[in-house]
């Protein structure tokens, strides 16, 4: 749920509301947006009045259209469908029957300036956003050319290690050791802990500030993940993918995202693998799998030899 008193005390003036009644305390319980046209009309059995109505200029025309009564039984109609909020875009006056009714039912009224289809945008992200599916995962996000590196792995496996060499090479710090995940579609969205920043802890040293050390060009406030790198300590009998055909995934909110291991041994550069994951990755999101296309000319090589060698035997017979 999202108060009507919060949404206009962090966004009003952004998006550019205007109350017209009092705010009152009513919730808002849905992210999406709905047009009422139909329901002024008189048709409310698919009436989604549990969302903010937003009043472009059809249905300003259309109630402008009636008389002070016509317009006031529109919205006596409604009273058994109450709506939080209405929203009159375009800087449309907003006809005072309409104000007084809506008032009855405790239903809040703004108007506002911007056209309609900017307002639902604007609006649109801000409920998005706070309705969105949450969870906090013990990880570090890194952009790397534009793509979004998890690291994850047991404690003290080197995550933070390996993302703070990432950042030394240019690449950016989304969050260390706590990054909060939120779900919008099919993406998955990682940010930091609004108290950590973009703070990391290395142990030997403590706490460093990434964007004091390295600039403000080192770090980003969120990022949609594509790729999940998992750290694990090499062990003598684990098997570990070598050709790059098998897909694995990981389960992220329901989503799945790409996942690696990476073994970790002496000696290994783990932040050019890093680098070369995020450029392998942007070479698939481009429609290009070098793996395949290696299994591909592969198989073809050996049934080019698979065939000469019928050849030839054909020929000694």
């Amino acid at each position: 749920m999202l108060p009507l008193g919060r949404l206009f005390q962090n966004h009003a003036q952004a998006l550019g509301l205007e109350a017209r009644t009092q705010v009152f305390e009513a919730d808002i319980t849905e992210p999406d947006l709905h047009r009422p046209g139909l329901a002024l009309a008189g048709f409310t059995n698919v009436f989604s009045h549990k969302r903010v109505q937003m009043v472009g200029n059809t249905e300003w025309c259309y109630l402008d259209s009636l008389t002070p009564d016509q317009r006031r039984e529109s919205m006596r109609r409604l009273a058994e469908h109450p709506s939080p909020l209405w929203i009159f875009t375009h800087g449309n006056p907003v006809h005072p029957e309409i104000v007084e009714e809506a008032a009855a039912q405790g239903a809040t009224v703004a108007s506002c300036q911007r056209p309609t289809l900017e307002l639902a945008e604007h609006l649109g992200e801000v409920l998005q956003d706070h309705f969105a599916p949450f969870a906090t995962v013990h990880a570090s996000l890194v952009d790397v050319y534009g793509i979004g590196l998890l690291y994850v792995g047991k404690s003290g496996v080197g995550k933070s290690e390996a993302v703070l060499d990432l950042v030394e090479r240019g690449h950016r710090l989304v969050a260390d050791d706590v990054v909060y995940l939120t779900r919008r579609g099919k993406d998955v969205i990682g940010t930091g802990n609004e108290l950590l920043g973009q703070h990391m802890e290395i142990r030997g040293v403590g706490i460093i500030d990434v964007a004091s050390l390295f600039g403000i060009r080192a770090i980003r406030q969120t990022k949609r993940i594509e790729m999940v790198v998992e750290l694990r300590i090499w062990q003598e009998g684990d098997t570990y993918d070598r050709t790059g055909l098998s897909t694995f995934t990981c389960n992220l909110m329901g989503v799945e995202v790409p996942r690696t291991i990476i073994p970790l041994s002496p000696g290994k550069n783990i932040t050019v693998i890093g680098e070369v994951i995020a450029m392998n990755t942007l070479l698939k999101l481009n429609g290009k799998d070098p793996a395949r296309t290696f299994n591909e000319r592969l198989i073809q090589l050996m049934n080019e030899k698979r065939e000469e060698r019928a050849r030839r035997v054909a020929r000694w017979e």
